[in-house]
């Protein structure tokens, strides 16, 4: 279903057989962008060209649509205040971790928001890609994953989990999988002491598992389970995570890198932040040696597995 004069494109995207198979819905906003208006209707298509923007269903889609929109909007009118010939942003939401690093690694995307571990695999897969900045929570850049259990459970730490399930989120989260696996195996907890454990794909789903007794515990994002922590659920183990980069492809053009770059660098407005996240107060420039302690985290959450071959979900593409 399309609109013509739309300023942000967005898109749904699932995959059929891993990849067989990938079908894109685009939602369009009616709203020409200011700079313009005063081009004829029947070519704005032809003669503006596109960014792609990635993101993978870290929550509800619904919720992706409503954190990007306002902010994809922005950043649209920013570059176009800044270079000529500016790109309409094309918003895409790919139904996995997988699906949105294949994409990006294949220079399929122009640039992404990934967590801390999508970016290192992306990185190592494919090195052209550019660092464009680092959100700031709260002027910080480390926030926390949660280990959490429900509130009437008598677990006093990790140790306690052995012979109980677990459920992680997607097998390229950072908190999700790879950090907290890395504060299992420092625990002495390893997938052979576990009775069962899987992966359910997105934060929301983890903690309403936990929630709803289908597990003993499971890994989050500290924004998701503030959420639902006052259903039922405590904290049972807390742990750093770095905050997610922005990051371009190799190829994309210089003009329009720059432009990023500089309209998420200068974005102070509370207002434009608060749309897209209650604890974003900024973007800071970020070198790749800040994610080490990432690097670090998902060499150590190896030891998870007897066969850490078996756990590699990053390897491939």
């Amino acid at each position: 279903m399309f609109k013509s004069l739309s300023r942000v494109h967005i898109a749904t995207v699932s995959s059929v057989l891993a990849v067989l198979a990938i079908l894109v819905v685009v939602f369009a906003f009616n709203e020409p962008s200011a700079a313009r208006k005063s081009k004829p209707e029947a070519s704005i298509s032809e003669s503006i060209p596109t960014l792609t923007f990635g993101v993978y269903t870290s929550d509800k889609p619904s919720e992706m649509f409503k954190k990007f929109k306002p902010m994809l909007r922005y950043i649209e009118d920013e570059i176009a205040s800044r270079i000529e010939d500016a790109p309409q942003i094309k918003l895409v939401i790919y139904k996995t971790y997988e699906l949105a690093l294949r994409a990006f690694i294949n220079d399929e995307v122009d640039f992404v928001r990934f967590g801390p571990a999508s970016y290192v695999i992306a990185k190592d897969r494919n090195p052209d890609v550019r660092l464009l900045a680092i959100e700031e929570n709260k002027g910080k850049r480390r926030f926390n994953g949660i280990i959490c259990v429900r509130e009437d459970s008598t677990f006093g730490s990790l140790a306690d989990l052995r012979g109980k399930s677990f459920a992680f989120g997607d097998e390229n989260s950072t908190i999700g999988r790879y950090l907290s696996q890395a504060e299992l195996v420092e625990a002495g907890v390893t997938s052979s002491d576990l009775e069962k454990f899987d992966y359910l794909g997105r934060h929301d789903k983890v903690v309403a598992a936990v929630l709803h007794g289908k597990y003993d515990a499971g890994a989050a994002k500290e924004s998701t389970f503030a959420k639902y922590k006052e259903k039922g659920l405590r904290e049972l183990k807390a742990f750093d995570n770095v905050t997610k980069p922005w990051v371009a492809r190799g190829g994309i053009a210089e003009n329009q890198f720059i432009a990023l770059q500089d309209v998420l660098l200068k974005t102070t407005n509370p207002d434009i932040l608060k749309t897209f996240s209650k604890s974003l107060s900024g973007f800071a420039p970020c070198k790749d040696s800040e994610y080490d302690f990432v690097r670090k985290g998902m060499e150590s959450s190896r030891g998870f597995f007897s066969n850490p071959e078996a756990g590699d979900a990053g390897a491939a593409p």
